[in-house]
């Protein structure tokens, strides 16, 4: 038996897997067209903490450094009692990051050292206390204002992005 001849006019519809040359050029096919513009591909890049934190220095002024499913992710610097407050339809999750924040409740405080985290569910009144400066992030909705129920000086209506 032998092996069967090649015709040089037949073309082959794909190189050999042998031709990594050949294998890496894109295969076109003309029959289907590309989309007039793609949406862009989202960013996905690591946030610094700590060289976010150097940008700014003015406490209770929060900046947002990530979003997620209609969340922000902010970092705060904090310095004295903040305003007695609560949040109507927000949770708030503070990661203490560097500093102790005791965060103070109507019926007990709390105590929050660095790599601890407190949440304060929706309705519950509240009061962080940064004795010295305190950094922390924050995790809540976009929707939610620092001062909560409160308006006052220290409210942040429109947040920087970092």
């Amino acid at each position: 038996m032998s092996t069967p001849t090649r015709s040089p006019t037949v073309t082959v519809g794909r190189p050999p897997r042998w031709d990594a040359r050949r294998r890496a050029e894109p295969e076109t096919n003309d029959a289907t067209p590309e989309p007039a513009s793609a949406p862009p591909a989202p960013t996905v890049d690591k946030v610094n903490l700590a060289q976010k934190l150097a940008l700014f220095s003015e406490p209770w002024s929060p900046k947002i450094v990530g979003e997620l499913n209609g969340q922000h992710v902010k970092l705060v610097k904090l310095q004295g009692p903040f305003v007695w407050h609560h949040h109507e339809a927000e949770d708030e999750l503070f990661l203490v990051l560097h500093g102790h924040l005791r965060m103070e409740l109507r019926d007990r405080t709390v105590d929050v050292k660095p790599g601890e985290l407190i949440i304060i569910p929706r309705g519950v009144e509240h009061r962080p206390v940064a004795e010295e400066e305190v950094h922390v992030l924050l995790f809540e909705p976009a929707s939610t204002l620092n001062t909560g129920n409160v308006r006052e000086e220290r409210t942040a209506e429109h947040l920087q992005r970092l």
